[in-house]
């Protein structure tokens, strides 16, 4: 059986890079959020393919949050 990530999943990494975003207030913290970051990104490009049509809109629009808010407040 394949190891893939699954919706909830991604969802669960966006939702640890919000959280690690708005508490960082030191450079080693900032450093973790781009890498919560990195691994946000490649969570919702991994369970893209294997999931539904309605996911894979959430998913995108995910990845579109992820941007402005790493933007926003970093």
């Amino acid at each position: 059986m394949e190891n893939y990530i699954s919706f909830q999943e991604a969802r669960e990494s966006v939702a640890r890079f919000e959280l690690l975003a708005l508490a960082a207030e030191t450079q080693i913290q900032r450093e973790a959020v781009l890498k919560e970051l990195q691994r946000a990104k490649l969570a919702l490009h991994s369970a893209f393919t294997n999931s539904t049509p309605a996911e894979q809109d959430q998913l995108i629009y995910m990845q579109e949050h992820l941007q402005s808010f790493y933007q926003d407040e970093l």
